[in-house]
C-alpha cells in the first residue's frame, strides 16, 4: 500500500480545488456571455459556449432566426463584442473555425433516408457520399463533372431543388424521378438538360427530403455529406474529394 505524505495529500486537494474552481468560473463566464448575447440578438437561438486555448477567447455556437444557418462566432468572458470570422492556428497550419465547424454540425450517416435518393454504386462501392443536388444548380453541375472522375464510391443524391433560385427545377426534379431509369434521366440532364420523355405524375420524395434539409440547415447547393458525418458545402473539386472520401472511411 502506498502512503501519501502531507504535501501530497495537501496538492491533491488544492489541484481538486482548482479544478472545481475553474469549473465554476467557466460556467460563470458562459452564463454572462449567453444574457450578454441574448439581451442584445434575441432572434438567435446559442447552441453551445466553448472556451478555446486561444488568447481566452470563447466559442459561441449559435443558429438564426429560424434556425436555418449557423453562426460560429468569438468573444470574450463577458461578452462584450463578437468577432466572425476564420480563426487560425499558424503554429499548426489549420483553420480552427473550419474544423469545429465541420464538428458541430456532424450528423449520423446512417440516419439518412437513403431510399429517397438516387442511388449510383462506382467500382467497389465502399466509400460512400450523399449530396443534396439542384439540377439547374451550375455548381451542382461542375460536382457532377467531378465525380466523374471518381471510383469506388457509391453517391446517393438527393433531389433538393431550390424554388427561390431555380423556379423551374422542381418539375425537373418531379420528372426525373418519375423517369423509368432515375440515374439515367438524372445524368443526361445534368450533360445535356434533356428533360425526360413521359408524364411526372408520379409520387415524388420531394417534400420529405426539403424537411430533411430544412432539419440539417442545408440552404444551398451542393451540399455533401460523408460516411463520417461531416457536412461540406459547395463543389469540391476530384482531388480534394478523393482525400475527404479516404479519410470518412477510416
Amino acid at each position: 500500500m502506498i502512503r501519501r505524505t502531507r504535501f501530497q495529500h495537501t496538492l491533491a486537494v488544492g489541484l481538486f480545488v482548482v479544478a472545481g474552481l475553474s469549473a465554476c468560473v467557466a460556467r460563470a463566464d458562459e452564463a454572462e456571455i449567453r444574457k450578454a448575447i441574448q439581451d442584445k440578438f434575441s432572434e438567435v437561438k446559442i447552441q453551445k459556449i466553448t472556451k478555446t486555448p486561444y488568447g481566452g477567447l470563447f466559442e459561441v455556437y449559435m443558429l438564426d432566426e429560424g434556425g436555418k444557418r449557423d453562426i460560429l462566432v468569438y468573444t470574450d468572458s463577458k461578452g462584450s463584442f463578437l468577432v466572425e470570422g476564420n480563426l487560425i492556428d499558424l503554429k499548426q497550419d489549420k483553420n480552427i473555425t473550419s474544423e469545429r465547424r465541420a464538428e458541430l454540425t456532424k450528423v449520423n450517416f446512417d440516419s439518412l433516408p437513403l431510399d429517397l435518393a438516387l442511388k449510383v454504386v462506382k467500382g467497389n462501392g465502399k466509400r460512400k457520399m450523399v449530396v443534396f443536388s439542384d439540377p439547374d444548380c451550375p455548381f451542382c453541375k461542375r460536382l457532377e463533372g467531378d465525380l466523374a472522375k471518381i471510383t469506388d464510391v457509391t453517391i446517393y443524391t438527393f433531389l433538393y431543388p431550390i424554388d427561390s433560385l431555380h423556379p423551374q427545377a422542381r418539375e425537373a426534379s418531379k420528372a426525373i424521378w418519375c423517369a423509368p431509369d432515375r440515374v439515367k434521366a438524372w445524368n443526361d440532364y445534368m450533360q445535356t438538360r434533356a428533360t425526360p420523355a413521359g408524364p411526372a405524375n408520379c409520387d415524388t420524395p420531394l417534400d420529405k427530403i426539403a424537411a430533411l434539409g430544412e432539419k440539417y440547415r442545408i440552404s444551398g447547393t451542393p451540399t455533401i455529406f460523408f460516411a463520417n458525418g461531416r457536412k461540406v458545402p459547395g463543389a469540391i473539386p476530384a482531388e480534394q474529394l478523393e482525400k475527404m472520401l479516404d479519410a470518412a472511411a477510416k
